[in-house]
Protein backbone atom coordinates (compact mmCIF):
# COMPACT_ATOMS: atom_id res chain seq x y z
CA UNK A 1 0.00 0.00 0.00
CA UNK A 2 1.76 3.10 -1.07
CA UNK A 3 -0.58 5.68 0.58
CA UNK A 4 -3.08 5.22 3.56
CA UNK A 5 -6.20 7.17 2.65
CA UNK A 6 -7.05 8.80 6.85
CA UNK A 7 -9.84 9.88 8.28
CA UNK A 8 -9.81 12.14 11.16
CA UNK A 9 -12.56 11.62 14.02
CA UNK A 10 -13.23 14.64 16.18
CA UNK A 11 -11.13 17.77 14.81
CA UNK A 12 -10.87 20.17 17.99
CA UNK A 13 -7.72 21.87 19.02
CA UNK A 14 -5.34 18.80 19.45
CA UNK A 15 -6.12 17.65 15.80
CA UNK A 16 -5.88 21.29 14.41
CA UNK A 17 -2.67 22.03 15.78
CA UNK A 18 -0.43 18.63 15.77
CA UNK A 19 -2.25 15.50 13.63
CA UNK A 20 -3.42 17.63 10.96
CA UNK A 21 -0.11 18.92 10.08
CA UNK A 22 1.47 16.35 10.54
CA UNK A 23 -0.08 14.13 8.41
CA UNK A 24 0.34 16.54 5.68
CA UNK A 25 3.99 16.52 5.89
CA UNK A 26 4.20 12.54 5.43
CA UNK A 27 4.08 11.37 1.93
CA UNK A 28 2.72 8.01 3.54
CA UNK A 29 -0.58 9.60 4.19
CA UNK A 30 -3.73 11.32 2.43
CA UNK A 31 -6.29 12.84 4.65
CA UNK A 32 -9.48 12.02 2.99
CA UNK A 33 -11.88 12.79 5.57
CA UNK A 34 -13.29 13.91 8.67
CA UNK A 35 -15.67 13.86 11.05
CA UNK A 36 -16.63 16.01 12.96
CA UNK A 37 -20.37 18.16 14.63
CA UNK A 38 -18.44 21.03 15.35
CA UNK A 39 -15.74 21.87 12.37
CA UNK A 40 -15.19 20.94 9.18
CA UNK A 41 -11.88 21.08 6.73
CA UNK A 42 -11.40 22.69 3.51
CA UNK A 43 -10.71 20.07 1.06
CA UNK A 44 -11.89 16.49 2.25
CA UNK A 45 -14.90 15.13 2.99
CA UNK A 46 -16.56 16.04 6.19
CA UNK A 47 -19.25 14.40 7.80
CA UNK A 48 -21.05 14.46 11.13
CA UNK A 49 -20.20 11.85 12.29
CA UNK A 50 -18.29 8.56 12.07
CA UNK A 51 -20.76 6.15 11.10
CA UNK A 52 -21.42 8.51 8.20
CA UNK A 53 -18.10 8.20 7.03
CA UNK A 54 -18.32 4.53 7.00
CA UNK A 55 -20.78 4.28 4.76
CA UNK A 56 -19.92 6.97 2.33
CA UNK A 57 -16.32 6.99 2.47
CA UNK A 58 -15.60 2.70 2.42
CA UNK A 59 -12.15 3.28 0.60
CA UNK A 60 -10.46 4.51 4.35
CA UNK A 61 -8.03 2.74 5.59
CA UNK A 62 -7.45 3.82 8.78
CA UNK A 63 -8.86 6.65 11.13
CA UNK A 64 -7.03 8.87 13.55
CA UNK A 65 -9.44 9.10 16.69
CA UNK A 66 -9.02 12.32 18.86
CA UNK A 67 -12.77 12.88 20.54
CA UNK A 68 -12.67 12.73 24.01
CA UNK A 69 -11.53 9.42 25.46
CA UNK A 70 -15.21 8.72 26.72
CA UNK A 71 -16.25 8.29 23.47
CA UNK A 72 -13.30 6.46 21.58
CA UNK A 73 -14.27 3.31 22.89
CA UNK A 74 -17.47 3.14 20.77
CA UNK A 75 -15.68 4.57 17.65
CA UNK A 76 -13.10 2.55 17.57
CA UNK A 77 -15.19 -0.83 18.13
CA UNK A 78 -16.99 0.68 14.97
CA UNK A 79 -14.23 1.27 12.63
CA UNK A 80 -12.46 -1.96 13.36
CA UNK A 81 -15.33 -3.62 12.58
CA UNK A 82 -15.26 -2.11 9.05
CA UNK A 83 -12.01 -3.22 8.83
CA UNK A 84 -10.25 -0.23 9.68
CA UNK A 85 -6.92 0.44 11.39
CA UNK A 86 -7.26 3.21 13.85
CA UNK A 87 -4.93 5.34 15.97
CA UNK A 88 -5.97 6.23 19.47
CA UNK A 89 -5.04 9.82 20.80
CA UNK A 90 -4.01 9.64 24.58
CA UNK A 91 -5.18 8.87 26.83
CA UNK A 92 -6.67 5.31 24.56
CA UNK A 93 -9.88 4.91 26.59
CA UNK A 94 -11.94 6.03 29.67
CA UNK A 95 -11.18 2.29 31.19
CA UNK A 96 -8.63 -0.29 31.46
CA UNK A 97 -10.56 -3.10 31.05
CA UNK A 98 -12.13 -1.40 28.09
CA UNK A 99 -8.61 -0.79 25.96
CA UNK A 100 -7.98 -4.69 26.63
CA UNK A 101 -11.76 -5.35 24.86
CA UNK A 102 -10.40 -3.48 21.90
CA UNK A 103 -6.92 -4.82 21.82
CA UNK A 104 -8.66 -8.55 21.58
CA UNK A 105 -11.44 -6.68 19.01
CA UNK A 106 -8.61 -5.79 17.10
CA UNK A 107 -6.77 -8.69 16.92
CA UNK A 108 -10.21 -10.78 15.75
CA UNK A 109 -10.67 -8.06 13.10
CA UNK A 110 -7.49 -8.28 11.75
CA UNK A 111 -6.73 -4.50 11.82
CA UNK A 112 -3.71 -2.31 13.68
CA UNK A 113 -4.76 -0.71 16.83
CA UNK A 114 -1.89 1.92 18.07
CA UNK A 115 -2.80 3.62 21.84
CA UNK A 116 -0.18 6.73 20.64
CA UNK A 117 2.25 8.53 23.75
CA UNK A 118 3.18 11.63 21.43
CA UNK A 119 5.75 12.61 24.52
CA UNK A 120 7.50 9.53 23.93
CA UNK A 121 8.35 10.99 20.39
CA UNK A 122 9.68 13.79 22.23
CA UNK A 123 13.59 14.66 20.58
CA UNK A 124 15.48 13.54 23.96
CA UNK A 125 13.72 10.39 25.01
CA UNK A 126 15.03 7.97 23.19
CA UNK A 127 18.99 9.44 24.36
CA UNK A 128 17.65 9.30 27.92
CA UNK A 129 16.76 5.97 27.96
CA UNK A 130 20.15 4.80 26.66
CA UNK A 131 21.54 7.28 29.26
CA UNK A 132 19.94 5.47 32.15
CA UNK A 133 20.13 2.09 31.12
CA UNK A 134 23.98 1.91 32.14
CA UNK A 135 23.30 4.17 35.46
CA UNK A 136 22.11 3.41 39.03
CA UNK A 137 19.45 5.45 39.57
CA UNK A 138 18.83 7.18 42.76
CA UNK A 139 16.02 9.67 42.90
CA UNK A 140 13.32 10.44 39.97
CA UNK A 141 11.75 13.90 40.51
CA UNK A 142 8.84 14.77 37.68
CA UNK A 143 7.61 18.88 37.18
CA UNK A 144 4.38 18.91 34.64
CA UNK A 145 2.79 22.24 35.05
CA UNK A 146 0.44 24.49 32.50
CA UNK A 147 -2.48 26.76 32.47
CA UNK A 148 -5.59 24.79 31.28
CA UNK A 149 -7.16 27.84 30.12
CA UNK A 150 -4.19 28.09 27.84
CA UNK A 151 -3.82 24.04 26.82
CA UNK A 152 -7.74 23.40 27.20
CA UNK A 153 -9.75 26.33 26.39
CA UNK A 154 -13.42 25.64 26.64
CA UNK A 155 -12.66 21.95 26.97
CA UNK A 156 -15.35 21.07 29.96
CA UNK A 157 -15.27 18.01 29.20
CA UNK A 158 -11.99 17.58 30.83
CA UNK A 159 -13.21 18.23 34.10
CA UNK A 160 -15.97 15.22 34.14
CA UNK A 161 -15.41 11.22 34.87
CA UNK A 162 -12.91 10.00 32.33
CA UNK A 163 -11.86 13.59 31.33
CA UNK A 164 -9.13 12.64 33.59
CA UNK A 165 -8.19 16.44 34.74
CA UNK A 166 -4.74 17.13 35.27
CA UNK A 167 -3.74 13.82 34.53
CA UNK A 168 -4.76 14.60 30.89
CA UNK A 169 -1.28 16.46 30.51
CA UNK A 170 0.28 14.87 33.49
CA UNK A 171 0.07 11.14 31.53
CA UNK A 172 2.46 12.73 29.23
CA UNK A 173 5.36 12.76 31.68
CA UNK A 174 3.79 8.98 32.90
CA UNK A 175 4.38 7.72 29.01
CA UNK A 176 8.08 9.13 29.31
CA UNK A 177 8.89 8.37 32.85
CA UNK A 178 7.60 4.54 32.02
CA UNK A 179 9.56 4.63 28.49
CA UNK A 180 13.05 5.83 30.08
CA UNK A 181 13.08 3.88 33.68
CA UNK A 182 14.84 0.61 33.26
CA UNK A 183 12.61 -0.81 35.92
CA UNK A 184 8.64 -0.84 36.51
CA UNK A 185 7.35 1.49 39.40
CA UNK A 186 4.31 1.90 41.78
CA UNK A 187 2.18 4.40 43.42
CA UNK A 188 2.54 4.53 47.28
CA UNK A 189 0.70 7.84 48.07
CA UNK A 190 -1.52 10.23 45.90
CA UNK A 191 -3.01 13.70 46.65
CA UNK A 192 -5.57 14.66 44.53
CA UNK A 193 -6.89 18.63 44.53
CA UNK A 194 -10.44 19.00 42.90
CA UNK A 195 -12.47 21.86 42.69
CA UNK A 196 -15.83 21.99 43.71
CA UNK A 197 -17.76 22.24 40.61
CA UNK A 198 -15.61 19.18 39.08
CA UNK A 199 -15.05 15.46 38.58
CA UNK A 200 -11.06 15.64 37.92
CA UNK A 201 -8.48 16.99 39.48
CA UNK A 202 -6.59 20.61 38.93
CA UNK A 203 -3.33 19.35 41.07
CA UNK A 204 -1.99 16.09 41.90
CA UNK A 205 1.03 14.93 44.37
CA UNK A 206 2.13 11.20 43.62
CA UNK A 207 4.98 8.93 44.92
CA UNK A 208 5.87 5.93 43.82
CA UNK A 209 8.79 3.42 44.13
CA UNK A 210 10.52 0.70 41.81
CA UNK A 211 11.58 -2.69 42.41
CA UNK A 212 15.08 -1.35 44.39
CA UNK A 213 12.59 0.91 46.36
CA UNK A 214 13.69 4.40 44.08
CA UNK A 215 12.12 7.04 44.92
CA UNK A 216 10.07 8.88 42.50
CA UNK A 217 7.67 11.76 43.31
CA UNK A 218 5.87 13.81 40.67
CA UNK A 219 3.96 16.64 40.54
CA UNK A 220 1.37 18.08 38.27
CA UNK A 221 -0.90 21.48 38.44
CA UNK A 222 -3.03 23.34 35.81
CA UNK A 223 -2.47 26.41 37.89
CA UNK A 224 0.76 27.40 36.44
CA UNK A 225 -0.31 31.09 34.65
CA UNK A 226 1.82 33.87 33.61
CA UNK A 227 4.96 31.99 33.14
CA UNK A 228 5.69 28.83 30.43
CA UNK A 229 4.59 25.86 31.34
CA UNK A 230 6.54 23.39 33.08
CA UNK A 231 7.48 20.49 31.81
CA UNK A 232 10.34 18.80 32.90
CA UNK A 233 11.78 15.25 34.62
CA UNK A 234 14.98 15.23 36.59
CA UNK A 235 16.77 11.55 37.72
CA UNK A 236 19.64 11.35 40.01
CA UNK A 237 22.28 8.83 39.23
CA UNK A 238 25.76 7.46 40.12
CA UNK A 239 26.93 9.34 37.20
CA UNK A 240 25.32 12.48 37.89
CA UNK A 241 21.89 14.38 37.18
CA UNK A 242 19.92 13.79 33.89
CA UNK A 243 17.28 16.41 32.64
CA UNK A 244 14.99 16.36 30.21
CA UNK A 245 13.18 19.46 29.20
CA UNK A 246 10.39 21.17 27.15
CA UNK A 247 8.57 17.85 27.51
CA UNK A 248 11.50 15.91 26.56
CA UNK A 249 12.79 17.98 23.71
CA UNK A 250 16.04 18.74 25.36
CA UNK A 251 18.28 16.16 27.05
CA UNK A 252 20.65 17.47 29.65
CA UNK A 253 23.18 15.76 31.86
CA UNK A 254 24.53 17.98 34.87
CA UNK A 255 23.30 20.96 33.11
CA UNK A 256 24.68 20.59 29.96
CA UNK A 257 22.59 20.15 26.77
CA UNK A 258 23.32 17.15 24.83
CA UNK A 259 20.51 16.75 22.74
CA UNK A 260 18.00 18.98 20.95
CA UNK A 261 15.34 18.78 18.84
CA UNK A 262 11.94 20.27 17.24
CA UNK A 263 8.82 19.68 18.08
CA UNK A 264 8.33 17.09 16.01
CA UNK A 265 6.42 14.26 18.15
CA UNK A 266 3.02 13.49 16.04
CA UNK A 267 5.50 12.76 12.81
CA UNK A 268 7.14 9.81 14.84
CA UNK A 269 3.46 9.13 15.94
CA UNK A 270 2.25 8.49 12.49
CA UNK A 271 5.30 6.93 11.30
CA UNK A 272 4.99 4.26 14.19
CA UNK A 273 1.61 3.90 12.81
CA UNK A 274 2.42 3.02 9.58
CA UNK A 275 5.09 0.79 10.53
CA UNK A 276 2.59 -1.24 12.47
CA UNK A 277 0.00 -1.35 9.65
CA UNK A 278 2.44 -2.50 7.27
CA UNK A 279 4.24 -5.20 9.65
CA UNK A 280 0.25 -6.16 10.82
CA UNK A 281 0.84 -5.64 14.15
CA UNK A 282 -0.93 -3.85 17.49
CA UNK A 283 0.45 -1.44 20.15
CA UNK A 284 -1.45 -1.19 22.73
CA UNK A 285 0.73 -0.49 25.83
CA UNK A 286 -1.31 1.01 29.02
CA UNK A 287 0.96 1.68 31.73
CA UNK A 288 0.77 5.29 31.68
CA UNK A 289 -2.76 4.81 32.36
CA UNK A 290 -2.33 2.33 34.73
CA UNK A 291 -0.19 4.64 37.05
CA UNK A 292 -3.25 7.24 36.44
CA UNK A 293 -6.24 5.10 37.12
CA UNK A 294 -4.06 4.02 40.15
CA UNK A 295 -3.80 7.79 41.51
CA UNK A 296 -7.37 8.16 40.90
CA UNK A 297 -8.70 5.18 42.85
CA UNK A 298 -6.45 5.25 46.03
CA UNK A 299 -5.78 9.06 46.11
CA UNK A 300 -6.14 11.58 48.81
CA UNK A 301 -8.85 14.14 47.98
CA UNK A 302 -9.73 17.48 49.30
CA UNK A 303 -11.43 20.28 47.47
CA UNK A 304 -10.03 23.55 46.64
CA UNK A 305 -11.48 26.74 46.67
CA UNK A 306 -11.17 27.69 43.28
CA UNK A 307 -13.68 27.05 40.99
CA UNK A 308 -13.17 26.02 36.77
CA UNK A 309 -15.22 28.19 34.51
Amino acid sequence: MDTLRLAIVGYGKIARDQHHPAIDNDAGYQLTAVASRNASVPGVANFESLEALLDQRPEIDAVSLCTPAGVRTAQARLAMAHGKHVMLEKPPGATLAEIETLREEAERHGVTLFASWHSRHAHGVAGAKRWLAERQIRRVDIEWKEDVRVWHPGQAWIWQPGGMGVFDPGINALSIATAILPRPFHLTDAQLQVPGNCQTPIAASLDFVDGDEVPIHAEFDFRQQGTPPIWEIHVETDAGRLTLEAGGRRLLIDGELQEEGPDAEYAGLYERFATLIAEGRCDVDVSPFRHVADALMLGYRHTVEDFVE
